[in-house]
């Protein structure tokens, strides 16, 4: 999910906002811009505009290929989904897994998963951690 720079974003919201008017409806730079903010999913203009700002936005979008490990685990597979968890910067991503990963070392015992829903920051990596201080997932563009 890569946000566009401040001002891509400032360009949009012009081209929102003249589009509004050719139907009649007169909005304010400003109303645009928060209207525009909704729509990447922040709860206002000062929060999308801080985060396009940072250079180390979210690399991630529905349909890349990703590799990397779950439970310590190696796989590859493909986004399905990601969602915007608050304005922290957390994503909630769902990946399908190309091959099913064992996600229990005992060797009499096995569970695999197929798809996985794990909430990470923009770096690809679990907020979440296993007892022994590992994430749970950790991720790489594949392509």
């Amino acid at each position: 999910m890569t946000l566009p720079s401040v001002a891509n974003l400032k360009a949009q919201a012009k081209r929102l906002r003249a589009a509004l008017a050719a139907k009649g409806q007169d909005i304010s730079h400003s109303q645009a811009l928060e209207l525009l903010s909704a729509q990447y999913g922040f709860k206002d203009w000062n929060t999308v505009s801080a985060t396009a700002a940072r250079p180390n936005q979210m690399q991630f979008a529905v349909g890349n290929r990703v590799s990397g490990t779950y439970m310590k685990q190696p796989f590859e597979g493909e986004v399905l989904s990601l969602t915007r968890v608050g304005p922290a910067g957390q994503f909630r991503v769902t990946i399908k897994f190309d091959t099913p990963v064992d996600v229990v070392t005992f060797d009499s015992f096995s569970a695999f998963r197929s798809r996985v829903v794990v909430l990470i920051n923009g770096d690809g990596v679990a907020v979440k951690r296993t007892s022994d201080g590992e994430p749970y997932l950790r991720m790489q563009r594949a392509d």
